[in-house]
């Protein structure tokens, strides 16, 4: 469920491009009028016609492609400087040290098999940390001596609320690889109108040419919204997955905090002893 902050944001998101779209299509149909214009008032001339009737290249240089976009040149290069923002964003929030601390984990596990840590040292040193494993381990912890069921269902909840913010933003870089090629393609159609209105109220001369160059122009914001999309999809790709190998190995970790601190492995370790109990968990966590 939705929190009322995230709400009102999305509204507002959506709010923006809507009054955007209106604005663009507003400045765009203006810009059509004034050319249609233009050219009807110089149809006398015939040197001008000439001029007006002479088709534009295609730019290839990358500032003239970006002033051909026209008004769309906002929208994709917002579009594009939310995929570089939240793209590097996720990269240094997903680092596997900030997410598992290897020290952290491997101090705390040798505390806890050597008998060291006692409920209320070990939720301080997790508190300490502040890294996601030790809030998943905290929530564990405060359920300490309890059966085994009771601990992994707290470990469950807490995992919850660290896989939902670990995965915070990646629905915005999902969401731009769907927009952009869309916004494209609203630009490239826009255009074509353009060029179709252009062509209709010219006289006879060139207008094939005209008609080509004007729809190869419009092609650009296509090509552009694509170009943002490919790597917004990529991205959205690689941090899914590297959210979903740091689930992975927080639930094998986890998973060995409930064998040690749970009721039964409590019983366990009172009958063979904490390092016999920890051995296996610690050969488990080598790589850690």
């Amino acid at each position: 469920m939705l929190s009322p902050r995230r709400a009102t944001v999305q509204i507002a998101t959506c709010l923006a491009v809507l009054v955007s779209l209106g604005a663009l299509w507003h400045r765009a149909t203006a810009q059509s009028d004034s050319i249609s214009h233009q050219v009807t008032s110089d149809s006398g001339d015939p040197a001008r016609l000439k001029a007006a009737a002479a088709p534009k290249g295609i730019p290839t240089e990358p500032i003239e492609v970006l002033w051909a976009l026209g008004p769309f040149l906002y929208p994709l290069g917002l579009t594009s400087i939310v995929v570089v923002w939240f793209s590097i964003e996720r990269m240094v929030v997903l680092r596997r040290g900030r997410v598992i601390p290897r020290p952290f984990v491997r101090r705390f596990f040798e505390h806890l098999e050597e008998g060291k840590l006692d409920p209320r040292s070990a939720l301080k040193l997790c508190e300490e940390s502040g890294s996601p494993i030790s809030s998943i381990f905290a929530h564990g912890i405060r359920k300490w001596g309890k059966s085994s069921v009771e601990v992994e269902q707290a470990i469950i909840d807490g995992g919850e609320r660290q896989v939902s913010q670990l995965r915070t933003h990646l629905r915005v870089l999902n969401g731009a690889s769907t927009v952009a090629p869309l916004l494209g393609l609203l630009g490239t159609v826009v255009g074509m109108i353009q060029s179709f209105n252009e062509i209709a109220t010219k006289a006879g001369m060139g207008k094939s040419e005209a008609l080509a160059a004007g729809i190869g122009l419009a092609l650009l914001t296509t090509a552009v919204g694509l170009m943002i999309a490919i790597p917004a999809l990529i991205m959205y790709m690689y941090l899914s997955g590297r959210v979903d190998a740091l689930v992975m190995e927080m639930d094998a970790l986890a998973q060995d905090l409930v064998d040690m601190i749970s009721a039964e492995g409590l019983a366990e370790q009172a009958r063979s002893g904490p390092r016999t109990t920890a051995t296996k968990p610690a050969d488990a966590r080598k790589a850690v």
